[in-house]
């Protein structure tokens, strides 16, 4: 008399669902090359060895999977390949593979490009945040984060604190600043380092090294004429800051 009732809970055993695909919609930044860099080495040397990419933006309910380097973003279609898998095609030139393994996102290598990882920010990215700029304050926040002191320059025996949304305190009257990632900045510092500091809508360009917890700044001297590209060369040092 038992036998149906143990039918009736097979069938409803087999009715169970089947697990639901992972959702991998939002920001997944390069955060291999964030600890590689906030270790005090060279920045552009330390990017351009961990990958191309710094930033993938991805929805899966539009299928639209955009990957943000320095200086351009490329879009893409996002298409299932496998459980856990997708192709990327850029519009006809060319495509990715990204791989879910457990929390990272895995860009795999492909001819020209080798393999990336990538990592949901911490905290996670604001809804409308403009492409690139969850990485950049997380790279800001590492790299540049924490307290600086002054031991020669202007205001030598200051503190300078550099902020992740890039305001800035403590260095002469400029209260921004912008790291250098890529692209026509990176080329006019003839592979330098560089970066922006300013006040409001005035600054300028300045060339820095970084050795380990030391930062110095130099002035970037501009070998160009007023209509040429602006070709940048280290000058005297302005600054040289130790992270506290």
């Amino acid at each position: 008399m038992f036998k149906p009732l143990l039918i009736g809970l097979a069938l409803l055993g087999g009715c169970t669902q089947a697990p639901q695909p992972a959702d991998i919609s939002g920001i997944w930044i390069n955060q291999t090359a964030i600890d590689a860099a906030a270790q005090g080495r060279p920045l552009l040397k330390t990017l351009s060895a961990n990958g191309r990419n710094l930033e993938w933006d991805i929805d899966t309910r539009t299928a639209r999977a955009n990957a943000s380097s320095a200086f351009e973003v490329d879009e893409g279609q996002l298409l299932p390949k496998a459980p856990g898998v997708w192709t990327v095609d850029h519009n006809g030139y060319g495509s990715d593979e990204l791989q879910l393994k457990g929390q990272q996102l895995l860009q795999l290598p492909r001819k020209d490009l080798p393999g990336q990882v990538f990592q949901r920010p911490y905290p996670p990215a604001a809804e409308g945040t403009q492409w690139g700029n969850t990485f950049r304050q997380a790279l800001n926040s590492a790299y540049m984060g924490g307290q600086w002191k002054i031991l020669e320059g202007q205001g030598a025996g200051g503190t300078v604190v550099f902020n992740a949304d890039g305001n800035l305190s403590g260095l002469g009257k400029s209260d921004r600043y912008e790291l250098c990632l890529g692209g026509d900045c990176a080329t006019q510092g003839a592979g330098n380092d560089t970066l922006y500091l300013g006040k409001g809508d005035v600054g300028d360009s300045w060339i820095f090294v970084r050795y380990g917890n030391t930062l110095e700044i130099v002035q970037a001297i501009n070998h160009s004429r007023p209509d040429e590209v602006p070709q940048l060369s280290p000058g005297p040092r302005q600054w040289l800051l130790e992270k506290q």
